[in-house]
C-alpha cells in the first residue's frame, strides 16, 4: 500500500495516474497537514477512483485538544464521511503526551465505518511500543502513521520493527522523511506492509512543489520490486 499526500484535485489525479493506492487529503501542508475545506473533500473525492483518506486535524499548535475543538473534529468526520471518503486521520495525545484515550473514545463513537489511520502523534510517545499496543486494542484503527519516532528515520528502524511485532490487526504504514534513496534498505530491513509520501515526491521536494511523476512512478517501481 502505497499513499501519496495530495491538496489538490490536481495532486489526485496526478497520484492516480501513477499507481498509487491511496489519497491523504490535507490542508496546510507545511503546517504538518490540517483538515481540508469541505470544497475541497468533495472535489478531490469526485475527482479519481482510489481512496481518499482525510486529515482531521484543527490546528497545528499540539495535539491536545479541547472540548470545543473535539466537538470540531466531530463534526468534521461526519462531514468527511458524508462527502464520500474512504477514511479519516487523527491523532490525540494528553499534556503527558500519551495518547488520550477519552478524546480517541469520543472520536471513534462518530467514525462508523470509516477507516481511520493515527498519525505520527505516535511518535511523540515516550513509549511508541507501548503506544501501538494500546491502539491495537481499537478495532476501528486500521493504520498507524510513524516514523519509529522522532529524530532520522533510518535510524528509527529497530522501533519501526518492534512496532510491527507488537501491532496486532494494525497496519503499520512508514512515513516522514522517506526518500528515493532510503525507501529500498527501510522496506528490505521493515518489511512494513504500507509506505507515506509527501515531499518526497513533489518537485524540489517543495511543500507548494506540483507532483513530480516521474519521481512516483520511480518510487512505486522501488517499492512493488
Amino acid at each position: 500500500m502505497i499513499e501519496i499526500i495530495a491538496v489538490t484535485p490536481n495532486d489526485a489525479r496526478s497520484i492516480e495516474d501513477c499507481g498509487a493506492d491511496r489519497i491523504e487529503l490535507v490542508s496546510a501542508f507545511s503546517e504538518g497537514g490540517l483538515t481540508p475545506s469541505y470544497g475541497m473533500i468533495e472535489e478531490v473525492v469526485k475527482s479519481v477512483s482510489i481512496p481518499v483518506n482525510v486529515m482531521i486535524r484543527p490546528h497545528s499548535k499540539s495535539f491536545t485538544y479541547t472540548k470545543e475543538e473535539l466537538a470540531v473534529m466531530k463534526r468534521d468526520i461526519e462531514t468527511a464521511g458524508n462527502l464520500g471518503a474512504n477514511g479519516v486521520v487523527f491523532g490525540v495525545l494528553n499534556e503527558a503526551e500519551e495518547v488520550c484515550e477519552n478524546s480517541l473514545r469520543e472520536l471513534l463513537e462518530v467514525c462508523g465505518g470509516l477507516e481511520v489511520t493515527f498519525h505520527r502523534a505516535i511518535d511523540e510517545l515516550p513509549d511508541i511500543v507501548g503506544g501501538i499496543k494500546l491502539l491495537s486494542g481499537y478495532p476501528q484503527i486500521k493504520t498507524v502513521l510513524t516514523s519509529g519516532g522522532k529524530g532520522i528515520i533510518t535510524e528509527n528502524i529497530p522501533v519501526i520493527k518492534e512496532m510491527i511485532k507488537n501491532s496486532g490487526h494494525v497496519n503499520i504504514m512508514v512515513g516522514g522523511g522517506l526518500t528515493l534513496d532510503n525507501i529500498k534498505p527501510i522496506a528490505e530491513q521493515t518489511i512494513a506492509p504500507q509506505y507515506h509520501f509527501g515531499t518526497a515526491v513533489r518537485y524540489d521536494k517543495l511543500f507548494s512543489g506540483e507532483i513530480d511523476k516521474l519521481r512516483l512512478k520511480e518510487l512505486i517501481q522501488l517499492i512493488q520490486h
